[in-house]
């Protein structure tokens, strides 16, 4: 039956951030990250949330199609400080164009890479990891040991890296690059590593997690190749970036979801959640000379 909204008490914007805060608290983001509310007015009545990636001009796009009144993005839109959010800049044109539309946008960034469960436990599920997974690069201030970037668990059964890396590629979305391998597609595969998103600085802790491959993505290329070059180095995947940390979209949305019921009660229920299906990779096209 379909909810009377004339008489139901509206969820704001405020209420909101709160319940997506208990998830994914501020605190936990790097020093260097902006996350929070980027634009909106915390008093404003939230019945449509998308979940995106990138805040970009094709989400807004999504989100003015679908009437959406909040986004929610994994990247920032201004990382950096900014002196002008004038309409003739990329990122001013955003701006704009959400105040003017009244669409609220929030960025949960490394304090969603950190949570446990993250940005890694989605994309660990996604490719197949089974049973308790553990950072990579935990993080020291949580007496758990649960939280950190990154994640290490295992397969339920050996693959080749082939068979693997095709089911890596399947899980993800499709993208203009795809993946990119580095190993023998013999190997047997069994544990595995992954972090989403730029990985490179965990190389070595992948070494060192004596894991059979390493799923990540923005490979530079000395440091991969001098990484497969050493004996006994893990086989490595790179993804595209925004496809790596899209499988976490699904997951922070369902957390919101509990989080709404929890803090509002049963009209937390009403707020419509959807996962933005847009590819916002970088990059649209690959050639190869034939």
């Amino acid at each position: 039956m379909p909810v009377n909204t004339s008489t139901t008490p509206s969820v704001t914007l405020s209420d909101v951030t709160a319940a997506f805060e208990e998830v994914y608290p501020l605190r936990w983001a790097a020093s260097w990250d902006a996350v929070g509310l980027v634009c909106g007015d915390p008093e404003q009545p939230v019945r449509r949330i998308l979940f995106a990636v990138d805040p970009v001009d094709a989400v807004v796009d999504e989100a003015l199609t679908g009437d959406a009144d909040l986004i929610i993005t994994h990247h920032p839109l201004m990382l950096r400080g900014v002196t002008s959010v004038a309409a003739n800049t990329p990122k001013g044109r955003i701006a704009h164009r959400l105040i003017r539309a009244g669409v609220a946008l929030y960025t949960a960034h490394t304090n969603a890479d950190t949570a446990s469960p993250g940005v890694s436990d989605a994309l660990a599920r996604a490719v197949g990891l089974t049973g308790p997974l553990r950072p990579l690069d935990p993080d020291t201030t949580d007496p758990d040991g649960a939280r950190g970037i990154g994640r290490i668990g295992e397969l339920a059964s050996p693959l080749t890296l082939r068979d693997f890396a095709d089911r890596v590629a399947r899980a993800l979305p499709a993208t203009a690059a795809g993946i990119r391998v580095a190993g023998d597609l013999d190997r047997l595969v069994t544990g595995v590593a992954v972090s989403g998103g730029a990985g490179d600085s965990l190389l070595e802790a992948a070494r060192a997690a004596d894991v059979d491959v390493y799923v990540t993505s923005d490979l530079r290329h000395h440091p991969a190749s001098e990484f497969v070059e050493r004996p006994g180095s893990p086989a490595l995947i790179d993804t595209a970036h925004f496809a790596s940390e899209w499988p976490w979209l699904a997951d922070g949305a369902r957390h919101l979801s509990e989080a709404l019921v929890r803090r509002v009660g049963p009209q937390g229920a009403n707020v419509e959640i959807r996962v933005s299906t847009t590819v916002t990779d970088a990059w649209s096209q690959t050639f190869q000379h034939v």
